[in-house]
């Protein structure tokens, strides 16, 4: 065999190498990972929450005059 069909197999199996470490590994950076939760800072002691407002529950329908 030439050096350049063994350099050609060389370069074919690590081509295979790196597609499946990319395949193992999965997409880099922030897509395609479940978002980070959110940091939730505990109230200070000394000041009382109060009740959060009921988050509304559709849509506001009024009635409108007929002209």
């Amino acid at each position: 065999m030439s050096s350049e069909s063994v350099g050609g197999i060389l370069g074919a199996i690590v081509a295979a190498v790196v597609l499946a470490a990319a395949v193992v590994f999965g997409p880099i950076g922030q897509y395609g990972k479940p978002p980070r939760p959110a940091k939730v800072e505990p109230a200070p002691a000394a000041a009382p929450s109060a009740p959060a407002a009921p988050a509304p529950r559709g849509p506001i329908i009024r009635e409108v005059p007929n002209q």
